[in-house]
């Protein structure tokens, strides 16, 4: 076969990840929520058997719980977990309680509320799920705050960065594993002709080309750009672009080359140095315990010569440590 066709390979659209965090078998609903009661009853809290099953279960295992304790006994498990933590450690074990998409879709309210915006979430979270991903986190969105996300992203961002999150949010990306060579070839050539041949950038040409292809061809592109341009794409963003939109467009180059260094990065960048951005390390840990954490301690590891485990030890304390530790399938004491 020979043109555009015989240029066509069918590549893995992702490398598929495993989870620290599994379902919990035997898994007993009732026992688990008696227990919990008994954890919250009277004076005082045991908040280390609250870690032991909420720290144990899977998310469809921690949803079906929060039924059951209604059921048996009238209260709102939610209300009772609030009620008796604090800290870290509450905000933890209420990330838990969520449904994936509703936790994205409330990092993502808290990401746009008050004064200023936390870009770095919004990124985060919009240029790392898949198309079914987004799709049910714009659901859970309309569902819990009565707006739509799209409006919100709009009103809260501008520019070119506006652009490619008002592009995320539609959960459009091609999922097709097939790569086309000559196109990737054309894709990069336009890319090359939008930043480094020309007088400023062309932004939307490169907006067009990261949030619209796979994975598997994006990286064909990347690839075809540093043998016209002799630059890396990384390069060729960081010298074309800045601030939000940069961080946006270098966001999806790191997932589409690699997803669990992404991740892994992005737990060591909220560890290292003075003080823990804990908002950051708890939502990378919470949504990424039950998908691909086995693959990202191994990334982790491999770039910083320390384990993921030592780095909470070292910046985490208390219950709050306990509970991160359990979510990365490690001991605790």
């Amino acid at each position: 076969m020979a043109g555009a066709t015989g240029a066509m390979q069918q590549m893995s659209l992702e490398p598929k990840g495993s989870g620290t965090l599994k379902d919990h078998t035997p898994f007993d609903a009732e026992d688990d929520s008696k227990k919990l009661r008994k954890a919250m009853k009277g004076l005082g809290t045991d908040e280390r058997a609250i870690i032991d099953i909420i720290g144990h279960r899977s998310g469809r295992q921690r949803q079906e719980l929060k039924l059951k304790f209604k059921t048996m006994f009238g209260r709102d498990l939610i209300n009772d977990l609030k009620s008796e933590l604090g800290g870290k450690f509450e905000d933890v074990i209420l990330a838990l309680m969520m449904s994936p998409p509703e936790y994205d879709a409330y990092e993502l309210k808290r990401a746009m509320k008050g004064a200023g915006t936390d870009e770095d979430a919004l990124i985060e979270i919009m240029c790392t799920r898949s198309n079914a991903e987004i799709q049910a986190i714009n659901a859970a969105y309309k569902q819990k705050y009565r707006s739509l996300l799209e409006k919100d992203l709009i009103s809260e961002t501008s520019g070119h960065f506006k652009r490619l999150m008002v592009s995320m949010a539609t959960g459009g990306r091609t999922e097709t594993a097939t790569v086309d060579a000559n196109k990737a070839r054309a894709d990069a050539q336009a890319l090359f002709q939008a930043g480094e041949r020309r007088w400023g950038t062309d932004e939307s040409q490169f907006n067009v080309i990261l949030a619209s292809q796979s994975y598997p061809q994006l990286r064909a592109v990347f690839d075809a750009y540093t043998a016209i341009s002799k630059k890396t794409i990384e390069a060729a963003i960081k010298s074309e672009m800045s601030g939000d939109l940069e961080m946006g467009m270098l966001t999806i180059v790191k997932v589409v080359k690699n997803k669990h260094a992404y991740f892994a990065e992005k737990l060591y960048k909220s560890m290292k140095g003075l003080g823990t951005d804990d908002q950051t390390l708890i939502r990378v840990v919470v949504t990424r315990c039950e998908v691909d954490m086995v693959q990202i301690k191994q990334e982790f590891q491999r770039a910083y010569q320390k384990t993921l485990a030592s780095f909470i030890q070292d910046d985490c304390s208390g219950y709050y440590k306990k509970i991160l530790l359990a979510l990365i399938g490690e001991t605790y004491k």
